[in-house]
């Protein structure tokens, strides 16, 4: 392994291609989570159009479930597009996955609405749903790997922060403009009419700018080295890493980082995927005024992600969750619960960046972490899998929360109940995973 950590560090060619592998993790996985945060902001819209309800929380809670679908089919593509990356390349695979999350986004934009075209509508809906979970899953199994093992050993837990929770912090910080463009251009009522339409448009940014992100990029040094490795007949890597992965051998690691996926996706999707609902059912905030919250929110959590996914780096992963895993259960009740007390706006806008804050430190060490537990012929499986599980697992909470939740005023407390089980979970397998820092081949 001293030759790859050598053209990590060495020439100016392989710092120039580390540097473009990292940007390409980075924006690759936030413009997908621009393109699933647009469905977040307009939720209370897309709602009403789609899934129309007397009881405002049950339309919210149809949108949320619509949200889950496409988690639920985010494991099938990383199954998909882990086995191209783990046998054919990690590039490929984050190039067709970025272009079809893209277009399927932007397809949104088009559909008719239950108005117009009855149950069709939502059948419709729910379908394009599907398609973006796989190629969402994909994208996962191949930005998730190739950005770490191109970092330098000792930056590995910032650059799972970067990724993981900057590119969610650039994603939520890109969808929050968009909304705040729109909601200036479609003011009131206009919205709901064309506003909506026009954010799901902007998914065709992704695609667009995938193209050029890619094109300069090249092949991860640890795929390469495997490759050269496997021409030499040094190695036998296996041509079917899912398979591996659900062998006797690996998977009980495979569940054993559920309880770690799902404690810190359920976390992410119940702050800062919920802000944008919690300002505008719950505070009651004008969408002018919450799309400037939650940019800074946005700001926050990649401050958060990079910090802690830093300290993981100085103390390690798993000293890092289980100090994050308090820290959640204590505080994030007192957030939410104080939030929606709330009535001024500088009250409000400090507890959602609390709570932004919170919430996006649960995931920060996650990417590395999955990374350490396979080795390179199955990590982009092993890696895509544990995270999407997890994450699809954790976010169907926020459809439960709306569920639970008779009326707007008892969501605050139902999130408090919900996040107080969900981290003795993340705790309980923070106390049983190993050590993994370091643990990279």
């Amino acid at each position: 392994m001293a030759n790859l950590e050598g053209v990590e560090a060495g020439s100016p060619a392989a710092t120039r291609q580390m540097r473009n592998a990292i940007v390409a993790s980075l924006l690759g996985w936030s413009l997908d989570l621009f393109d699933l945060f647009i469905l977040l902001y307009v939720a209370p819209v897309v709602g009403a159009l789609f899934f129309p309800s007397s009881i405002p929380t049950l339309s919210l809670a149809a949108v949320y479930a619509s949200f889950a679908v496409t988690l639920l089919m985010r494991p099938v593509g990383s199954a998909i597009f882990g086995h191209y990356a783990d046998v054919h390349g990690r590039k490929n695979a984050m190039f067709v996955a970025i272009v079809g999350v893209g277009i399927s986004t932007a397809a949104f934009g088009l559909l008719p609405t239950i108005a117009q075209a009855g149950y069709v509508a939502p059948a419709l809906f729910l379908i394009l749903r599907l398609v973006q979970g796989i190629f969402v899953g994909g994208v996962v199994a191949s930005t998730h790997t190739i950005g770490t093992e191109w970092a330098a050993p000792n930056r590995r837990g910032a650059m799972s922060g970067l990724v993981g929770g900057g590119g969610a912090g650039i994603g939520a910080l890109l969808a929050s403009f968009v909304f705040l463009v729109m909601s200036s251009l479609f003011p009131g009522d206009a919205f709901a009419v064309w506003g909506w339409r026009c954010m799901f448009f902007a998914g065709l940014l992704s695609s667009l700018l995938g193209w050029f992100i890619f094109n300069n990029l090249e092949e991860s040094p640890f795929f390469k080295e495997q490759q050269k490795r496997k021409a030499a007949g040094t190695i036998v890597a296996t041509d079917k890493p899912v398979k591996k992965l659900f062998s006797s051998g690996w998977r009980n690691v495979l569940f054993l980082n559920l309880l770690i996926t799902f404690g810190g996706g359920a976390g992410y999707y119940l702050t800062s995927g919920y802000l944008p609902s919690f300002l505008k059912v719950v505070n009651g905030v004008p969408n002018s005024v919450s799309s400037l919250i939650l940019m800074g929110a946005s700001v926050i959590a990649m401050v958060s992600a990079v910090f802690f996914g830093g300290l993981s780096d100085y103390i390690g992963r798993k000293k890092t969750f289980l100090l994050v895993g308090v820290g959640m259960l204590v505080l994030l009740p007192v957030c939410y619960l104080g939030m929606a007390k709330a009535t001024d706006t500088s009250v409000i806008t400090l507890y959602a960046l609390a709570i932004a804050f919170l919430g996006n430190a649960g995931y920060a060490p996650i990417l590395i972490f999955l990374n350490e537990r396979f080795p390179t012929e199955i990590r982009a499986s092993g890696t895509g899998l544990s995270w999407n599980i997890g994450f699809a697992l954790g976010g169907m909470m926020p459809t439960f929360v709306s569920l639970a939740s008779a009326s707007p005023a008892q969501i605050p407390m139902s999130l408090s109940i919900f996040v107080v089980v969900i981290f003795f979970i993340y705790l309980t397998g923070a106390l049983l995973i190993p050590e993994t820092k370091g643990d990279f081949r």
